[in-house]
């Protein structure tokens, strides 16, 4: 087990992020604690949200509000598209709910999952990577504004249960975004770090670990992880979980059930209508949230479609009916991960539950019923807790905490093997080993003579190879002639503490070697994308940047008109008819340039104008001034 303080790559300021499927969250280590960050709206979290209007780009919570206007180019839930192929059947299935348009393209031998929107009256296509990258750079943005220096180092949280091509695609996020992720961990690991830290139960006073299950129920996703907290160290046991599972999906449940009584109550189908749904959508979030804490919450929605309103009530009762299969489907991880780490419930001292959807009161009566009525902990902040883990971590390899003996053991969340000649997937690394690892096996030839040999890597849990998630190949050539099943080969499969994975393949007879480091497999977008992506990325910035200082500019010209308008308005008397006309038509004139380029344009034009009503108006307000003071004067003299 290394020492995290040994492997320290950057320096501070280095933050958590975690990159939710619905919001999202950043913290930093700063005067000996973790600091959750807030946005500039104030909030400790923010929407994991992208739209693209006719003028602008807007993240987080501008996305959210205009959503229900614009929903075809409101994109949300890139995380569960993210890392995957474009036929996947999870992938499919979401794409008849979401508003936005989601295309295949092909990417080296896979078919990639494209969103297609449009922006400034042009077709842009985005990888899921892109969208993710835009909420990195997000929250890069808010800590960079809080800290007051530019944060290039990071720390970003994934599900448990990601596998190797969604974690490799969300640190390609995180390059485009220009940010250098220093470690990917899982969001249970950080969150088991949180409350380790909070309940100080890596002091020396602690000499017997402490198992810790994590239960994290997100938007999305959903995992669980059984975590052994001792003297400075967070040894993971075990992970589960599923990565298409979360608040998202009780949402989802809801929409269905409220479409079916319009329809029944109006004979209208809203199906095919975006913004009518983005609208529902939004109030069944609402009412979820609102079911935590009250037996019973009503929905109101104007015009909802083709001008009917919509009024209606929702019990828990009701809620936990139409997804109780979803509930019951959050116990067999937890059952599956026990058996994994080979401990009884007995042996399990605290249950944390973090995610917004763990607050859902049946989930929590579930999850305390499967470990026979044990009170879970309350005393960790379930949406900031994966942040705060993961600043944590940060701030250990950057060697900013004084933590220098803290070690972190993670397993590897899926079974890692090789295809055999069967079609069979034969396990070398079973999920839930401890990592970093390095685990072999004898492999022969499948036929006589056989002058080279293929060496097909997968990862996951079905007992066929292609239905697996396929990680790369390599061949070894020249085997001397021989029956089938005499040549061997010591396949060597090697996991470092980054996850990184060589596999390695040895005739034991001619000591012939070859191997394949899984860092750039088939499924992981090109270098030349990701470089292209992040100039994007920096173009999208500056101008969005442009944007802010137009607006900015225009309503200073506007705030200058009013206050012209007020001043003269107040001097009337003073001013004589001539300048008076002056400041009227120059203010008529402004008013309507004004009218006419509502867009925003850039920040220059705003300011000529104001440079031009400074020049008119000042030397006649000015006068005025003169005027007023050879009064005071003559009174004065009398």
């Amino acid at each position: 087990m290394a020492k995290l303080a040994d492997k320290a790559v950057g320096n501070w300021p280095a933050v958590g992020i975690d990159l939710g499927t619905t919001y999202s969250c950043v913290a930093v280590w700063q005067d000996d604690r973790v600091e959750i960050i807030t946005n500039d709206l104030g909030n400790r979290t923010t929407p994991s949200c992208v739209a693209f209007t006719q003028h602008q780009r807007l993240i987080g919570e501008g996305a959210i509000n205009q959503a229900s206007l614009n929903p075809t180019n409101t994109i949300f839930d890139a995380k569960r598209l993210i890392g995957r192929k474009f036929n996947d059947q999870v992938v499919q299935d979401d794409i008849m709910l979401w508003p936005f348009t989601v295309i295949a393209e092909e990417v080296g031998n896979n078919k990639k999952p494209i969103i297609v929107v449009n922006f400034k009256d042009e077709e842009k296509h985005f990888f899921p990577e892109e969208i993710s990258s835009m909420i990195l750079s997000k929250m890069k943005d808010i800590a960079t504004a809080y800290l007051g220096t530019e944060v290039k180092n990071a720390v970003v949280t994934v599900p448990a249960y990601f596998n190797n091509a969604q974690r490799q695609a969300t640190k390609d996020a995180g390059t485009i975004a220009g940010l250098n992720v220093l470690r990917i961990i899982n969001e249970p690991t950080a969150a088991a770090i949180a409350y380790g830290l909070d309940k100080k139960l890596t002091s020396s006073e602690v000499e017997a670990a402490k198992n810790v299950l994590v239960f994290d129920l997100g938007g999305g996703t959903f995992d669980v992880s059984l975590v052994a907290i001792g003297k400075d160290a967070f040894e993971v046991k075990a992970v589960s979980g599923d990565t298409h599972l979360g608040g998202g999906d009780f949402d989802k449940r809801m929409v269905s059930h409220f479409m079916s009584e319009f329809e029944r109550k109006h004979n209208k189908n809203m199906s095919d209508n975006p913004r009518a749904l983005g609208r529902l959508r939004a109030a069944c979030e609402r009412a979820k949230r609102n079911l935590s804490s009250t037996p019973e919450t009503s929905i109101d929605i104007d015009c909802l479609f083709e001008g009917i309103d919509f009024s209606t009530t929702i019990t828990r009762a009701r809620f936990e009916k139409l997804n109780m299969d979803l509930f019951q489907n959050c116990l067999e991880p937890i059952d599956k991960c026990l058996k994994d780490a080979k401990i009884e419930k007995s042996e399990v001292h605290e249950i944390v539950l973090v995610g917004g959807s763990s607050r859902t009161p049946m989930v929590r009566r579930l999850v305390q019923d499967f470990f026979n009525g044990k009170d879970l902990c309350q005393g960790i902040n379930p949406d900031e807790a994966v942040a705060y883990g993961a600043a944590c971590h940060a701030a250990v390899l950057t060697g900013t905490m004084g933590m220098k003996n803290h070690v972190l053991v993670d397993v590897t969340p899926l079974s890692l093997g090789i295809k055999v000649h069967s079609g069979d997937m034969s396990v070398i690394i079973p999920r839930n080993t401890l990592i970093p690892t390095k685990m072999s096996a004898i492999a022969r030839t499948a036929r006589d003579n056989q002058a080279c040999a293929f060496f097909r890597v997968y990862e996951g849990e079905r007992p066929i190879a292609v239905e697996n998630h396929y990680l790369g190949s390599f061949k070894l050539e020249g085997i001397p002639p021989a029956p089938e099943g005499v040549p061997k080969f010591d396949t060597v499969f090697e996991i470092d503490a980054d996850g990184i994975l060589t596999v390695t393949a040895e005739d034991l007879d001619t000591k012939n070697k070859n191997q394949v480091i899984i860092t750039n497999h088939s499924a992981r977008l090109p270098k030349k994308e990701i470089n292209r992506m992040a100039k994007e990325a920096k173009r999208y910035k500056v101008n969005d940047e442009a944007f802010k200082e137009a607006a900015v500019a225009k309503n200073k010209l506007e705030n200058y008109v009013d206050e012209i308008k007020k001043k003269a308005r107040e001097n009337m008397w003073k001013i004589d008819l001539k300048d008076k006309r002056k400041i009227d038509d120059v203010i008529e004139q402004t008013e309507q340039w004004l009218d006419w380029n509502n867009i925003f344009g850039k920040a220059r034009m705003f300011e000529q104008k104001i440079q031009r009503l400074v020049k008119i108006s000042e030397p006649i307000f000015k006068k005025m001034r003169k005027s007023d003071d050879s009064e005071i004067e003559v009174l004065e003299l009398d």
